[in-house]
């Protein structure tokens, strides 16, 4: 896509990720991650995302994202959270929209995919070390979830 020179403009812009909080509620709450394949972080692990196409929302880049990483079909996303602090990423000006989601076993079982190494459910006392500011991220849903009315 071309820009037209009016439309155009110098100053720099940020890029978009989104990132998805996938959850299991069977018994002892889990949240699913993946290993990265390539750096950033290589080996290391994060919650399923992405940078957002030029063509979607950021509900249909998070939908995508997580099925190109984890083979599952996105039911009810539900926006949480919008982490912009300068540096989070090393490749760039980045901001990212965070997304809960509960599994349920309709939506498949996740299998490692696309730029994923590994794949694995997490309980959230046994976290690994994560990629960015995901365990800032992680943080944040559970103190949500711990919080929230029964």
């Amino acid at each position: 896509m071309s820009c037209e020179k009016k439309y155009c403009y110098p100053y720099p812009r940020p890029m978009v990720t989104v990132d998805v909080a996938a959850l299991r509620l069977n018994g002892l709450p889990e949240i699913l991650l993946v290993q990265r394949k390539d750096p950033p972080y290589k080996d290391m692990w994060a919650l399923p995302g992405g940078f957002m196409e030029m063509e979607e929302t950021l509900e249909e880049a998070a939908r995508r994202e997580l099925k190109e990483e984890t083979g599952i079909d996105a039911g009810e996303l539900i926006r949480f959270d919008t982490y912009d602090e300068p540096g989070r990423d090393p490749r760039g000006r980045t901001i990212t929209q965070v997304f809960i989601m509960v599994w349920k076993e309709e939506m498949g079982a996740p299998a490692a995919a696309s730029d994923a190494k590994a794949i694995d459910w997490f309980d959230f006392t046994s976290l690994p070390e994560m990629a960015f500011d995901h365990a800032l991220i992680v943080r944040d849903v559970v103190e949500t979830i711990r919080n929230t009315p029964r």
